[in-house]
């Protein structure tokens, strides 16, 4: 059997007092995607860092195919072929197709001492790379004026351009509709056929089985299973991930109240009642999200509702939030302050409240934040630590808890288990089950169909800005019968 394309063998990294990674040995070879997954904190960053060069392991072994490695940095990685495709894509908007590809390596033309970029040549090395992509876009459109499954495709086809033979994905679906995960399944496939090597992070468990010819799991910094291909289902893996069999743990929807939120919008009614969840669901482009925006007044044109407390009008989030609504939204850097402390975020909106002749009552403060960070599970209990510090599902949770501080009527989420891993999956979605027991509601915008099937007492189907269905519950919801309302 040839060598590993790139493999670590007894890597470990400590970060203070915290283990990331215990003895880990992980291999990809020329021609397969393998998969690595895990709960928030099990070491899958770490991982992938110490690949990519952006650490550097305490101790064990980095090789890439038969060489041992002592990556400096993303830089040294590149040079031995190998490349990380992050969710925050690293392209330059303002330039073009062809300029972002070969950033770094530019054609250049030369008549004695005059130098110049060589367009033409450029142009033409990027449609060359655009066609191992099967993807047909003119090179000289800016980068600003494409969609993120457009943007992804121009990074891989820059690391192809490098001649990167290794490919680390992190969360590549994260931000993608059905059909635009189809198309990067279907570039991944020509790939390894091809020959690269694909490591794949993804929370999305069904796509890894789906896709994953090896799958590695971590478990606290440590290798918990490595599975082939049809040897494990999404059950053995939440099972590995987590160390117990997995469990639906939601119950029964709760029975719908008094009306807490109406709104119309281009001659469609959306209602939200106390003890109900109902979700929004469109393809990309559909207008669902930003109706949602629009609730908490994030939008050009003012809202005009009817809530529990009375008609409103919603110019602003300030609005919004005196008619009794919170929202999470889909990037958490917009629901949360990261360089400020836990305690900070959840009380930021309750401040008038705390409030008491112009002094701010921090002892009341303290005891609201101890009792919901205890409520909705946020580790570490540590009130002060910066909100960046905290892993992406304790994040969500601030966020969540920051509202619940507030007393809010309804919760308006945007994709609200995006790039969490199961178990935080798991809590969010008992947190939202919970909070419309206790008789608020919960709209939510989710592009996992199976999360709005699994969660949602209705769904309105969205196109094109408008509701043009109303799925429930008790004709039967799931996966096939949202995709066919939304018409994907």
């Amino acid at each position: 059997m040839n060598p590993p394309a790139a493999s670590v063998e007894g890597i470990s990294k400590r970060f203070g007092a915290t283990l990331a990674l215990a003895g880990v040995d992980f291999d990809v070879r020329y021609g397969e995607i393998h998969a690595v997954v895990g709960e928030n904190g099990a070491g899958k960053s770490t991982l992938i860092r110490i690949l990519s060069g952006v650490h550097r392991p305490d101790r064990g072994v980095v090789r890439v195919e038969t060489r041992e490695q002592h990556f400096a940095s993303p830089r040294d990685a590149i040079a031995a072929g190998i490349v990380t495709i992050p969710q925050e894509l690293r392209l330059v908007p303002a330039l073009s197709i062809a300029e972002n590809i070969a950033l770094g390596n530019l054609p250049v033309r030369r008549i004695g001492p005059l130098a110049w970029v060589d367009r033409s040549r450029m142009r033409a090395q990027a449609r060359a790379v655009l066609a191992e992509l099967d993807f047909d876009l003119d090179p000289d459109e800016r980068v600003a004026g494409l969609g993120f499954a457009e943007r992804q495709l121009v990074a891989i086809g820059k690391a192809l351009h490098r001649r990167c033979r290794i490919f680390i994905l992190d969360e590549p679906t994260a931000a993608l509709e059905r059909r635009e995960i189809e198309r990067l399944f279907a570039v991944l496939a020509r790939m390894k056929g091809q020959g690269t090597a694909i490591v794949y992070i993804s929370h999305r468990l069904y796509e890894v089985v789906a896709i994953a010819d090896r799958c590695t799991v971590l478990r606290d910094g440590r290798v918990a299973a490595v599975r082939a291909r049809g040897a494990f289902s999404v059950r053995d893996l939440v099972a590995a991930m987590t160390g117990r069999a997995a469990q639906d743990t939601l119950g029964a929807p709760a029975t719908p109240g008094e009306p807490l939120l109406q709104a119309r919008r281009d001659g469609a009614e959306i209602e939200l009642r106390a003890g109900e969840v109902v979700g929004l669901a469109g393809l990309l482009g559909s207008g669902a999200g930003h109706m949602l925006r629009g609730l908490f007044g994030v939008a050009d044109e003012a809202a005009l509702v009817t809530t529990s407390r009375g008609r409103r009008r919603l110019a602003s989030p300030a609005d919004a939030i005196a008619a009794g609504i919170g929202m999470v939204p889909g990037e958490r850097t917009l629901g949360l302050i990261m360089n400020q402390s836990v305690r900070d975020n959840i009380l930021l909106p309750s401040l008038d409240a705390l409030t008491r002749i112009g002094w701010l009552d921090r002892a009341a403060g303290d005891r609201i934040v101890a009792e919901l960070m205890e409520l909705v599970d946020i580790r570490p209990r540590h009130p002060q630590l910066p909100a960046g510090a905290l892993s992406g599902g304790n994040q969500q949770k601030v966020i969540l808890a920051k509202w619940l501080a507030r007393s809010v009527a309804v919760l308006l989420l945007e994709e609200p288990t995006q790039g969490i891993d199961i178990a935080a999956k798991v809590q969010i979605h008992a947190l939202i089950r919970d909070f419309v027991a206790r008789g608020g509601g919960a709209l939510i915008h989710s592009s996992d169909l199976a999360e709005l099937a699994q969660l949602c007492d209705a769904v309105l189907a969205v196109r094109h800005g408008r509701v043009t269905a109303t799925l429930e519950r008790m004709a039967g919801l799931d996966e096939a019968r949202l995709r066919a309302g939304i018409g994907a």
